[in-house]
């Protein structure tokens, strides 16, 4: 199939085009219908590919040289950059809600996927809320907010509470990518992630006017995730 180029849309990179949607979906900048279906239905396309963590949807050959997160961490393995990218993947087909039979069958599968690989680890003895590593642990975290996988509440609760575990001082944790679990601290709310909100608060209390003077895109996600966590504070 013949994808349509759009502004949003890289045929050459499925993290850029997800950081491009994510970005557009952070601020409240709306994506046309045309352009929102041509994303969508391409992202479909890399379902189940080689290389696709869990059967969700694959890294293109430029993803495997490494992918920054939303709030510009780096990450360089094979295997949380194929991860991340599924869960990354999944989050921004559910938030696009486009109504194609062949994009909401795509991510009906990479959803039964990712709950196939969490119920095996769990029957192992994995924590229901916890993952390999911090930043895919947060990813896993960030798609477990939009409802989508079954027990998401009671995995994030769990997750939530090792998270507890892990504070390192001056609102930071141990092991965990800190401006990417900020923002997605925000995306849970605060009715489950208040405490570990109260928590990174500290560093943004201290922090927030000396980054927001600072230049391009990585600076200014990163200043509206600390202003929206310490409004949530408040909340």
């Amino acid at each position: 199939m013949k994808t349509q180029q759009t502004n949003l849309l890289n045929c050459d990179c499925l993290g850029s085009t997800l950081d491009a949607v994510s970005e557009a979906l952070f601020f409240g900048v709306p994506i046309p219908v045309v352009e929102r279906r041509a994303v969508a239905k391409w992202i479909a396309t890399r379902q189940g590919l080689p290389g696709a963590y869990a059967d969700t949807f694959a890294p293109t050959e430029k993803d495997t040289l490494g992918i920054h997160l939303f709030t510009g961490e780096a990450i360089r393995t094979l295997a949380g950059t194929a991860h991340i990218l599924g869960e990354e993947s999944c989050r921004v087909l559910h938030l696009l809600n486009v109504k194609d039979r062949q994009v909401q069958e795509a991510l009906t599968r990479a959803v039964r996927g990712l709950a196939a690989r969490l119920d095996n680890a769990e029957r192992r003895g994995a924590s229901p809320g916890f993952y390999c590593c911090g930043a895919c642990a947060a990813a896993y975290w960030r798609n477990l907010a939009t409802g989508q996988l079954p027990r998401s509440e009671e995995r994030l609760r769990s997750g939530l509470v090792e998270l507890t575990t892990l504070r390192a001082g001056g609102g930071k944790w141990r092991r965990f990518p800190f401006f990417y679990t900020c923002l997605v601290l925000t995306e849970i709310g605060p009715n489950l992630a208040k405490a570990e909100m109260q928590c990174a608060a500290l560093y943004w209390q201290r922090n927030l006017k000396k980054l927001s003077l600072a230049k391009g895109c990585v600076a200014l996600r990163r200043t509206a995730v600390g202003q929206r966590l310490l409004e949530l504070c408040e909340s």
